[in-house]
């Protein structure tokens, strides 16, 4: 129930799920956050970083200011990395406030009916729709292996539409998809071994996923694969469905907190040791779904039990006896942190320790790894400018870590870090650590 000092910010008319006072106090202002802001260190513009985003949010929650276009876009420009929420010593809960400011705008500004269709399609429908994710996926391998992609590129007809750049971060349609492996239980690898040596046997979910099974089938299937390594039974189980964290982000937060209902329903009671997810930006909304669902009675408790339970996969592995039994890589390799990993689930030492425990591995730490490379999701697409801007400036602080390989947590962040190496860098493969695992754990 809200307070009488947040009554006070919640005007009449605004909606539920509009910033409140409670958490916009907590801001003292500092401006400590600005070094953090991708936007602020591009544009250096004060509006454009988090201090500047909440102060504009504190103006429209005490109708100083209405709803208007430039307000709109400034919080638009933010990409949700929350590294200010890493650098607040106040504690400030930027995410959830900017998610907040992104619901009520979704709900309140007027949008064309071209914009309201494809955000119907793709936030109603297509995320949460496997067949419709498979046949968006079947189409797009049509298009990427027949030559047909090779051939419109060949015409110039993206430069003439400006799509260029955005057709560059189209990720590769993997086949098969993972879809057919939802539903199925991969057993533990040496499970009598493990149970004789006094280490207990893991069951675990793996979330797998929406455009996952479609674009990075093979990190999924890698996954699978390194937890069967280290003793654990994998269920995927059949009833899961997208984690709505791009829902969330975007402003649609009652299809988001559908979507966490049903994974809640699908895993919750499951009996499991964990449930795991390899992806920073799903697990983050994934770890928050009792925020998502505080106020539904029926669902508030169970969040909370699917929360307690949720774990990144570098975090669970970390966390275990990590089966020692790997071939040498031998690789110079950097990582970049995932933002949301890093600063939504504040895991930064997991990845590192399992790449160090991979024989010949060189680790150098790259510098300003915490900082966002420009994906943030869809962000990188209906923010293509500055994104690439952003990338630019990643991708120079790749590039003095002489790295022969580019090591992340995150698919936005490894599409994100691909199309940067075609950019700027030198074509070196980008993995994530899992991925990396499992090229070390394979005979």
């Amino acid at each position: 129930m809200a307070s009488e000092t947040t009554a006070q910010y919640v005007k009449p008319g605004r909606h539920p799920d509009a910033p409140t006072q409670n958490d916009l106090d907590k801001c003292v202002h500092c401006g400590l956050c600005l070094n953090a802001c991708p936007t602020y260190r591009e544009l250096g513009v004060e509006m454009d970083s988090p201090r500047g985003r909440i102060y504009q949010m504190v103006q429209v929650a005490t109708g100083q200011v209405p709803l208007n276009p430039t307000y709109t876009e400034h919080m638009d420009l933010c990409l949700g990395c929350r590294a200010c929420e890493t650098a607040c010593p106040s504690g400030v809960e930027y995410g959830k406030l900017i998610e907040a400011a992104r619901t009520e705008l979704n709900a309140m500004r007027p949008k064309s009916f071209f914009r309201s269709t494809v955000e119907n399609i793709v936030f109603k429908h297509l995320l949460a729709s496997r067949w419709m994710l498979s046949v968006v996926g079947f189409s797009l391998w049509l298009y990427q292996n027949t030559g047909l992609q090779s051939l419109v590129r060949a015409t110039g007809i993206l430069k003439l539409m400006g799509l260029a750049e955005i057709e560059q971060l189209t990720p590769t349609a993997e086949r098969p998809t993972f879809f057919g492996k939802i539903g199925e239980v991969f057993p533990a690898e040496g499970k009598q071994q493990k149970a004789a040596e006094g280490h207990p046997q893991k069951k675990v979910a793996l979330l797998a996923g929406c455009m996952q099974n479609v674009f990075f089938a093979k990190l999924n299937e890698a996954t699978v694969r390194v937890l069967q390594k280290n003793g654990c039974e994998v269920h995927v189980v059949a009833e899961q469905t997208c984690c709505g964290a791009l829902h969330a982000h975007s402003g649609f937060r009652d299809e988001a907190r559908a979507l966490a209902r049903k994974n809640i329903d699908a895993m919750v009671d499951g009996g499991f040791d964990a449930i795991i997810s390899n992806t920073g930006g799903c697990g983050a909304t994934l770890k928050e779904y009792h925020h998502l669902l505080e106020h539904d009675a029926a669902y508030a408790h169970r969040a909370e039990k699917f929360v307690g339970l949720m774990r990144d996969v570098n975090e669970f592995l970390a966390s275990i006896d990590l089966n020692p039994n790997m071939k040498p890589i031998n690789a110079r390799v950097t990582y970049q942190d995932s933002c949301h990993l890093a600063h939504g689930q504040k895991v930064t030492k997991a990845p590192r320790q399992l790449i160090s425990r991979i024989p010949g591995i060189t680790f150098v730490e790259m510098p300003n790894a915490s900082i966002c490379c420009g994906s943030a999701g869809i962000y990188n697409v209906v923010q293509n400018e500055l994104a690439m801007e952003i990338l630019a400036s990643k991708m120079g602080n790749v590039n003095v870590t002489k790295a022969d390989r580019v090591i992340s947590s995150n698919p936005g962040c490894m599409l994100q870090l691909r199309a940067g190496e075609k950019l700027h860098g030198q074509n070196r493969p980008v993995q994530h650590v899992v991925e990396l695992l499992d090229e070390a754990y394979r005979d």
